[in-house]
């Protein structure tokens, strides 16, 4: 199999595998005072402070969750929910994952009130517009993807987060995609803001970088404002109450040790491999267009994200799986629905052109056979979808 699929899921790294199941095999709760219970917790408060040096913040603002959708509830759930009186806004950028949609729909049914952001033709934030939409009166929170989870565009997060700054507005940033494949610091990108404002919350998610499925984190700010989803043991802060996964964090905070470790390495070879996906579909299917930044140096390294016109995604994704290529259409977590890209509709592309794209990603394990793959399949594939009786 030629696995291409790397930003929905990525290969477990053997070493996060042998912690995993090494600290799993051993008996207590991290809140108990007996000896086994506080041996869990020294491993535990261990891993934490990885996870906060490989992320670039304080050790007891890593709040530990079960993956990128929850941190992403938790922080704009959390930030609108504490807001103060006469604030009701979320800042809203087109195209965020849906996590962050759904999770604004849901409070805009509470009584949030919504202010979009445009994307530009490439799916990068404007830093314009978002201090714009940030001026607006009564803005509790806002909310922005560090790079985009489909087309791969990179924002400028510092700009971004300074912008907030500025405004006085509570920030979150969802660095689901981002984090391990690009330099990432929660401390630098929060520079000199005051309490409360700028970038206060970030959210990442384990499996993206060869952890466990089911581990996930929520950096919050020291003086962030953030309202609880779960009430219980007051664990994190009280910001996350329960019994907490220890071998999910001591697997956790490995690959995020080996993943920054490796990043910019990783980027070039990625970067490389990508470059030549890219050039070699084009050269087999001359309309295809690469969507996102078309600067290799503005979109994520492993992610070579296409339009196929007058090639319906779901035809030319199964010959591809016959073909033994995995690939998607966009985000997993829309996998088996057949609606057009809302990401691709947000670059100002019609529906039929949202229903016409493929998303390469390259990940750790992938290889130049991968490409090889692909390039020998593509164009035979997108002639049989788009000239059906040829």
């Amino acid at each position: 199999m030629h696995y291409l699929d790397h930003a929905a899921t990525t290969d477990l790294r053997p070493e996060a595998a042998e912690v995993w199941l090494h600290v799993a095999g051993e008996t207590g709760n991290a809140s108990s005072t007996h000896g086994a219970g506080q041996h869990a917790r020294r491993i535990l408060e261990e891993s934490r402070e990885r996870l906060a040096a490989a992320l670039g913040c304080d050790p007891i603002e890593v709040v530990l969750t079960s993956g990128g959708t929850e941190s992403v509830n938790l922080a704009v759930q959390g930030l609108w929910r504490s807001r103060a009186e006469g604030q009701d806004a979320i800042v809203l950028p087109d195209g965020e994952h849906h996590a962050t949609l759904d999770t604004v729909a849901a409070l805009a049914a509470e009584g949030a009130r919504v202010v979009p952001v445009a994307l530009d033709a490439a799916g990068r934030i404007p830093v314009d517009g978002f201090s714009a939409a940030l001026a607006t009166e009564g803005a509790a929170a806002a909310t922005a993807l560090v790079a985009n989870n489909e087309v791969g565009t990179v924002n400028d997060a510092a700009a971004l987060a300074e912008a907030a700054s500025d405004a006085g507005t509570p920030l979150h940033l969802d660095a689901v995609a981002a984090f391990g494949h690009l330099p990432l610091s929660f401390a630098a990108l929060r520079g000199s803001a005051p309490p409360g404002a700028g970038l206060v919350a970030l959210s990442v998610a384990g499996h993206k970088i060869g952890a466990p499925t089911g581990t996930g984190a929520l950096v919050v700010a020291r003086t962030a404002r953030l309202a609880p989803l779960v009430h219980g043991g007051g664990q994190q802060r009280g910001l996350r109450s329960g019994t907490q996964d220890v071998a999910g964090a001591a697997a956790f905070a490995v690959a995020a040790e080996l993943a920054v470790a490796e990043q910019a390495a990783e980027a070039a070879r990625l970067g490389a491999l990508r470059d030549r996906l890219v050039s070699g579909i084009r050269e087999r299917v001359d309309s295809a267009e690469l969507l996102g930044d078309p600067d290799p140096a503005g979109r994520l390294p492993g992610n070579a994200h296409l339009l196929f016109p007058g090639a319906p995604s779901e035809s030319l994704l199964f010959l591809l799986d016959q073909a033994g290529i995995s690939a998607s259409a966009g985000s997993a977590c829309q996998a088996g629905i057949a609606e057009p890209s809302h990401v691709v509709q947000a670059l100002g592309r019609s529906e039929a052109e949202a229903r016409s794209v493929i998303r390469f990603t390259l990940g750790r394990t992938s290889s130049e056979a991968d490409v090889d793959a692909v390039l020998a399949a593509i164009g035979d594939a997108y002639v049989r979808v788009s000239h059906p009786g040829r």
